[in-house]
């Protein structure tokens, strides 16, 4: 397992809340692939989530990986070992409050668990080639005519499904 996946991430959305996409870029041994994806209704936070969890579900096989997101939104959590208290305490910040977006959050706890993953932050719209292409092909995936709906975010339930 001594090779890496490079995984760079990017959410975007035209309003707060708007048409959301996210863009993906996966690096590996010579080989890219680009994901991308998008939404009529979200959130750019959501879409930021988005594109990590997409990219370490596109693994075929447990990695080591390294994500790169210019999303403190993202990064915080992970650094600051928040995302493992909120695990413990299911979803929940305070006793009746629910971690935002935790639909998706307990979708990248499941993905960060099962590879060998670190996260690093970059700073966005400042030169890196691959940000800016995450950022443009997460623009472009919102812009897409028939978007498909957030469900979850729609729905104005921040509540887990059971």
């Amino acid at each position: 397992m001594s090779d890496i996946v490079r995984i760079f991430t990017d959410g975007a959305s035209s309003g707060n809340p708007g048409p959301g996409g996210y863009g993906t870029i996966l690096l590996y041994n010579g080989h890219r692939k680009e994901l991308s994806g998008g939404f009529r209704k979200t959130t750019n936070n959501r879409m930021e989530l988005k594109a990590v969890i997409e990219g370490l579900s596109a693994l075929k096989r447990i990695c080591k990986v390294i994500v790169y997101s210019d999303s403190k939104y993202i990064i915080d959590p992970i650094k600051k070992g928040w995302i493992y208290n909120w695990h413990d305490k299911n979803w929940k910040r305070k006793p009746n409050k629910t971690v935002l977006n935790a639909d998706l959050w307990t979708q990248l706890y499941e993905l960060i668990n099962k590879h060998e993953v670190d996260f690093e932050w970059i700073r966005g719209h400042n030169g890196n080639i691959e940000n800016e292409k995450c950022d443009e092909i997460a623009t472009t995936a919102y812009k897409q005519s028939n978007l498909p709906p957030d469900i979850f975010y729609e729905s104005n339930s921040n509540e887990l499904p059971n």
